[in-house]
């Protein structure tokens, strides 16, 4: 801490100043609480004026970023809730030793320390991943999407040509309104996620759940443009693809709740 680093195995851990100081405020106490209001008090003096609850659950997810740590599974940094903060690992303080008085790590300690084992979200039991990782899994899901829809609404003609190869009259109509209706709706819904997970919207994992039930309908539609290929790739070929893209939107809920927890976990 003197040194003003954070550092994992010998390697230096980048954090913000902010995320290091809440760090250094709850080592200096560690099992006890420290409130919000005693982090606000450290961090933002009376004369400066920012939007202090978002400010301080984004270091928080910082600082739990750089840890390896999960707000629903804490290992070291626990939220409680409308309170404040507390570190639950045990802490100890350093002291200069001798060369001689060091001990030599046999090869168990070493290897356990090289490779410690990750954490675990609570609900969903598989280990927590890095949040850049799930949220630019979860954008490139979305940029997918949008491209099927640009896609589909540059070729109507050529869906509805297909379309009433197998359904002429009123089946290949409906098809072609659906399609229409669908892109539509799913054009902006797609960029309003996109934009939500680019800027790191601390809301997504609240709203995404509240709209959930929409976007599932919405997948499960689209998960049988494949056959609209079929043709071209071959009826197997358009089976796969509709059997994986209909279990893409569970894939998105998943992404989603690992980047995302609960605010009352946060």
């Amino acid at each position: 801490m003197a040194a003003g680093e954070l550092r994992k195995n010998g390697n230096r851990i980048r954090l913000q100043e902010q995320p290091f100081q809440i760090l250094v405020c709850l080592l200096d106490r560690p099992g006890e609480v420290v409130t919000r209001e005693e982090l606000r008090e450290k961090l933002w003096p009376d004369d400066t004026f920012v939007d202090f609850d978002h400010s301080l659950n984004t270091a928080i997810a910082k600082l739990r970023e750089a840890l390896g740590d999960s707000a629903s599974n804490p290992r070291y940094v626990e939220t409680l809730a409308r309170r404040g903060y507390r570190f639950l690992a045990p802490v100890e303080r350093a002291e200069a030793k001798p060369l001689d008085a060091v001990p030599v790590p046999d090869k168990e300690s070493a290897a356990a320390a090289a490779n410690p084992e990750p954490p675990f979200h609570h609900d969903l039991e598989v280990p927590l991943p890095r949040r850049s990782l799930t949220r630019a899994l979860f954008g490139l899901i979305q940029c997918m999407y949008l491209i099927f829809y640009a896609s589909a609404l540059f070729r109507l003609s050529e869906i509805d040509r297909i379309t009433s190869a197998f359904l002429p009259g009123w089946g290949s109509r409906t098809i072609f309104v659906a399609v229409m209706v669908t892109a539509g709706a799913g054009i902006p819904l797609r960029c309003y996620l996109i934009s939500a997970v680019a800027f790191d919207h601390r809301g997504l994992g609240t709203k995404f759940q509240k709209m959930f039930p929409l976007i599932l309908a919405l997948d499960q539609l689209w998960a049988v443009a494949p056959f609209l290929l079929a043709e071209k790739i071959g009826f197997g070929a358009a089976f796969a693809a509709t059997a994986a893209l209909l279990y893409v939107p569970f894939s998105e809920r998943t992404l989603v709740r690992l980047a995302y927890p609960p605010p009352d976990m946060g």
